[in-house]
């Protein structure tokens, strides 16, 4: 049976305790116990790195299959740009979306002129002279990264709503309004490159509610959409806008904005180097900072099939293809997508609800802490020796889990026992 953590499900019948993924792991969120991975809940940041590194797909996203969107009377289909780079470039993204008009949507939209319209508030944001560097909100992974591990820059956020839930929002407002449509009667499902953005629907930053229903995975989408993109006819002609296309990658965000100091980082062990550097005061001089936790940008996200860096390449030419096409952007009511809610510091490891005990078990983490071998091997199945400490005063583990002294401990005593027979014989 399947155990459910955010937006990642573990197959506990494929996982053979390998340790690949508590090595890989940004936040330290996996232990593997009795030759089975766990997933702790409060450190985990539904980056995917673990699907993505699991030699045995013992991790998988949680995603709706096609089925689940008749549940609603009027379906829509919201398309991340990322979708069009898992075709080759003579495919269109009007031949994409028309592709999967045929599986049961009324309708499908791209959130691309979404991005357009934050990239104008953004831009009047940093005019404002808000604290620097503003940090982009688009990755959801990193919004709860900075959560757990960087306190002090969770004001820095910039205080958006993401394309995705400024697009459902849009559309399930006209769709009321014009159709005399039911609030119920619509289902709104994004089709996702990532594991991080569905956890975000079910439990939003930044704002009470999500506007979109469900989500279904690119990759369980990509097959389909192949089969079917011969047979289908040329359809409506859609635009797009190459500036929000360009969000699928590392960097585009920061290039639409058309400032000079900015910073776009990928993959999430570098992402947390820098967050670090800037939370120290050693990078001072940004005025935007781009953060994806995947490499290459969204194209790189653990539901994806195409190889980042060939889809990185896909969405830069494809962009430019399209940068002719300038979206229609007007600022009023914008409002309707800032933060309605406070983004508050999360606490992965509490170590005690009383003040004096939580300080007393921290300096006994320090004791155990000494007596490990400091070489983070994993074998004990928690990810460093820090963190088995702490598991050990926790509850979680204990002292023999340490293969390293566990092994001299045996030696020593194999030592004084061949001692003992020589000295009684």
């Amino acid at each position: 049976m399947r155990s459910l953590i955010h937006a990642i499900a573990l197959d506990p019948s494929k996982c053979t305790g390998c340790t690949n993924c508590i090595k890989r792991c940004p936040t330290e969120a996996i232990r593997v116990k009795n030759r089975k991975a766990k997933i702790l809940e409060s450190k985990c940041i539904n980056c995917g790195t673990c699907i993505n590194i699991c030699p045995f797909n013992a991790f998988s996203g949680i995603t709706h299959d096609l089925q689940y969107i008749f549940r609603y009377p009027y379906r829509v289909a919201l398309i991340d740009p990322v979708l069009y780079s898992q075709f080759n470039e003579n495919i269109t993204p009007s031949q994409i979306i028309n592709s999967i008009k045929q599986y049961g949507f009324n309708d499908v939209y791209d959130i691309s002129h979404s991005a357009d319209l934050i990239t104008k508030y953004t831009k009047n944001y940093i005019a404002s002279n808000p604290k620097l560097p503003v940090i982009s909100s688009s990755c959801p992974a990193i919004i709860r990264l900075i959560q757990l591990r960087f306190h002090e820059l969770i004001d820095h956020i910039l205080p958006v709503d993401s394309p995705i839930e400024i697009t459902a929002y849009m559309m399930r407002t006209k769709l009321v309004k014009e159709l005399q449509l039911s609030e119920d009667d619509i289902g709104i499902f994004y089709i996702s490159p990532c594991t991080a953005r569905i956890f975000s629907f079910k439990k939003p930053i930044g704002t009470k509610t999500s506007y979109v229903d469900g989500a279904i995975s690119i990759k369980s989408l990509f097959l389909m959409i192949s089969k079917n993109l011969d047979s289908t006819k040329t359809g409506e002609v859609f635009k797009v806008s190459g500036k929000g296309i360009d969000w699928a990658r590392v960097e585009g965000q920061s290039k639409a904005l058309g400032v000079k100091e900015y910073l776009a980082i990928d993959g999430i062990e570098n992402v947390m180097d820098v967050l670090e550097e800037i939370e120290n005061g050693k990078i001072n001089d940004l005025v935007f900072l781009e953060c994806q936790a995947c490499t290459n940008g969204c194209v790189g996200g653990s539901l994806t099939v195409e190889n980042s860096f060939v889809a990185r390449n896909r969405i830069r030419r494809l962009a430019e293809t399209h940068y002719s096409y300038a979206s229609k952007v007007d600022l009023k009511g914008f409002e309707s997508f800032l933060f309605t809610e406070t983004i508050n510091p999360l606490y992965s490891t509490k170590l005690d609800t009383n003040l004096s005990k939580a300080i007393e078990k921290l300096m006994k983490i320090e004791d155990v802490l000494k007596s490990l071998p400091q070489i983070d091997c994993g074998a004990c199945g928690s990810p460093s020796c820090r963190s088995l400490a702490e598991d050990i005063v926790l509850g979680y583990a204990n002292e023999k889990d340490c293969i390293v002294n566990l092994k001299s401990t045996l030696e020593l005593e194999n030592n004084v026992d061949e001692e003992t027979s020589k000295i009684e014989g």
